[in-house]
């Protein structure tokens, strides 16, 4: 565990160390969660994005079958159309013009 000293600057602004950002993975734009401790102190860690997340392991998941963007946009838009004739059979699809 290292001890770093940072500056409070004029809104509430710190800048981190680039050790600690190359470590971490963390850049520009990047949300950290802040936990109040309660005693004085507290924890600020690295949040994970889930989009980005989700979408490496979509992207993983259409490489292992050979699955393109567009098979599965068109499996998307099949399965939503599906899903809304079972549900509100008789309505027409927001997709449909009136």
């Amino acid at each position: 565990m290292s001890v770093i000293n940072l500056q409070v600057r004029k809104k509430g602004n710190i800048t981190l160390p680039v050790e600690l950002r190359s470590k971490y993975g963390v850049s520009e734009g990047d949300i950290l969660t802040l936990i109040d401790l309660g005693d004085g102190s507290f924890l600020l860690t690295p949040r994970v994005s889930e989009v980005n997340r989700l979408g490496k392991r979509v992207a993983e998941a259409l490489s292992q079958y050979d699955v393109s963007e567009d098979d599965l946009i068109a499996a998307l838009d099949q399965e939503r159309e599906e899903y809304y004739r079972e549900h509100y059979a008789g309505k027409p699809s927001p997709d449909e013009k009136a």
